[in-house]
């Protein structure tokens, strides 16, 4: 590895020319939008620093090939180009009841994106751009709403409902996009739902949002009509989950939600539900022991430290959700649905307080992971308004548009985290806190833990030194890894006897944002580097 260069600085450089090549066509799209969100826009540097001169371009597909041969051949891989379209098949919950996996056995780990506007504020052409950003960065659930109240109409102007009435959605004869008055809203959702299976991406829509029931829009009259009408069209669909709520309390019109996850499943036993709740609330609450909830979501919001008052509150703990959860009878799955959004104000709506980041987005990820959740579901501020030139000032202080948000950083980072869970056996994984030594950090500094038979992995997200208890894993020997959830690279640390008390002091600096993975690895398995398959 010493003769190329790091995977890292390999990726750095890619990603800096290519930002820097593209920065003409945003600040175009730039000078297009109000003053007021130019203003507001966050400056985009390329990651290396480079002022790069407009005779390069046509010489930057040379240089790139050139950067990626030399990364290949020193056996790194950079992020892909292109990337083999991803499995479908029925998904069920585990044996153990507390992860997901194919009907075959193969693990499926839910790796979500927030999307809740795809259905009404994009085209047919933008809905490609979208889903096909993010298979090539290895998301494989898209969270998307079905409607959101009265009136609800999409890109092309067709209506969701007759009068308002969920129990009668706006259909017509025919499906042909090129003839007027055939495609109507529920093909468009049609068309977006099988494109995205032709990409290998899982749908979880939402039959409604939480606006939906509070409005009448969706009632305990029509709701057994909606659900049966719902079933019926998306049953042989082979890439759905269904997920009812919608940023609202279970108990808000309880029977209601109750009739239509009991509708559904009756006429789509196939399809696995769950419930998205308020914000810093879990379904469990309300649904746990429900036949029709096959798996938990909560939605540990936006909210930073100190600015949640109420008794008990988690804050930006979202492990402590994964952990009641996970204790529960009986058992079944579990994620956070809604954690803090990359770019959003940290609090929600005020910027004052500054924006939530990729190195934050990365901590709320692999703190509930490794505390024993099924997966996790990243969010991006513009990417899930799918924010546009000409549509106002948008919502919670938005500062660019969707288009840019599907690229930012932390969008990228998250299919390491899936990589890494992959790399090794996954439905045997317990969540194991005794594996930390001592007395474990508060707030930032708190180390997660988690192992299978045969490995450990511990994540710290400020980089400081901690102590891991030996012993808990099979072998005599272990192998240990820093696994980096920036890029996922690995670099190798050594063998030690799998006994006693160990220390491990990351690269860097402490601080937050330098976040690292501990792998243990029973040495006589030859585990391949983390994260790889």
């Amino acid at each position: 590895m010493s003769e190329f260069l790091p995977r890292r600085t390999f990726l750095g450089l890619c990603s800096g020319l290519a930002a820097a090549f593209s920065a003409r066509a945003r600040n175009q799209a730039q000078s297009d939008a109000p003053a007021a969100v130019r203003s507001a826009a966050k400056p985009r540097r390329n990651l290396i620093g480079i002022q790069v001169s407009p005779l390069l371009k046509l010489r930057h597909h040379r240089l790139l090939l050139a950067i990626a041969v030399a990364g290949l051949a020193a056996g790194q891989t950079p992020t892909p180009a292109s990337r083999p379209v991803g499995k479908l098949g029925t998904i069920v919950v585990s044996r153990n009841g507390h992860f997901l996996q194919y009907k075959d056995g193969t693990p499926f780990f839910w790796l979500g994106d927030t999307a809740w506007s795809l259905f009404q504020k994009l085209s047919r052409e933008e809905a490609e751009r979208y889903l096909e950003n993010r298979r090539l960065k290895g998301f494989n659930v898209i969270q998307a709403v079905a409607f959101h109240g009265t009136g609800e109409r999409n890109f092309y102007g067709s209506a969701a409902l007759l009068e308002g009435d969920a129990g009668r959605p706006d259909v017509s004869p025919g499906s042909d996009f090129s003839k007027p008055g055939e495609y109507d809203y529920w093909d468009h959702i049609d068309w977006v739902v099988d494109l995205a299976a032709k990409k290998g991406l899982y749908v979880g829509i939402l039959p409604t949002w939480g606006s939906g029931v509070k409005t009448k829009t969706l009632n305990a009259q029509n709701v057994e009509t909606y659900g049966k009408w719902l079933a019926a069209r998306y049953k042989d669909r082979p890439n759905l989950f269904w997920i009812l709520g919608g940023d609202i309390p279970g108990d808000t019109e309880i029977t209601v939600w109750q009739a239509l996850g009991r509708t559904l499943k009756e006429g789509d036993p196939n399809h696995l539900i769950t419930f998205h709740p308020f914000g810093r609330t879990q379904s469990s609450k309300w649904f746990h022991t429900e036949p029709w909830l096959d798996f938990n979501m909560f939605q540990s919001g936006h909210r930073e430290y100190g600015q949640d008052p109420s008794p008990g509150a988690k804050e930006e703990a979202n492990w402590l959700y994964v952990r009641e959860d996970y204790a529960k009878y009986p058992e079944k799955p579990t994620l956070d649905g809604e954690p803090s959004y990359e770019d959003i104000p940290r609090g929600l709506h005020d910027p004052k307080y500054g924006y939530w980041t990729d190195k934050e987005v990365r901590r709320y990820a692999y703190w509930s992971v490794f505390a024993g959740a099924c997966g996790h579901t990243y969010g991006n501020n513009a990417v899930e308004q799918f924010y546009k030139p000409g549509a106002g000032p948008g919502a919670f202080a938005v500062r660019n548009y969707w288009y840019e948000g599907i690229d930012e950083p932390g969008g990228g980072q998250m299919q390491h985290l899936k990589n890494l869970m992959l790399s090794r056996p996954y439905l045997e994984r317990i969540p194991d806190q005794s594996l930390i030594a001592g007395e474990n950090g508060s707030r930032d500094n708190y180390i997660t833990a988690s192992r299978g038979n045969s490995y450990v992995l511990a994540y710290t997200y400020t980089g400081r030194p901690f102590e891991i208890q030996m012993g808990f894993i099979s072998g005599n020997e272990v192998q240990s890894w820093w696994y980096d959830p920036r890029d996922g690279s690995s670099r190798r640390i050594g063998t030690f006897p799998n006994q006693g008390i160990h220390k491990f002091t990351p690269p860097g600096s402490p601080a937050p944002g330098n976040d690292w993975v501990l792998v243990l690895d029973d040495s006589a398995k030859k585990y391949p580097a983390p994260g790889s398959h």
